[in-house]
């Protein structure tokens, strides 16, 4: 699964989809932090609802 991910986000980066507003990035002279928030709740919408909808699907 964590493979999975990565492929999905090494090919995500290749459309542009690397930075979504809400990340949070900060530079320094020799240091670099970059935090996804926005892709993380983007993430965790996505997979709630595709949860959801497999869960409803395989109780009818």
């Amino acid at each position: 699964m964590l493979i999975a991910a990565g492929l999905i986000f090494y090919l995500l980066s290749k459309f542009g989809f690397t930075r979504m507003p809400g990340d949070i990035s900060a530079e320094g002279k020799n240091w670099k932090f970059y935090f996804p928030l926005g892709t993380c709740i983007l993430i965790s919408v996505v997979l709630t609802l595709l949860l959801w909808l497999i869960n409803y699907f395989l109780r009818k």
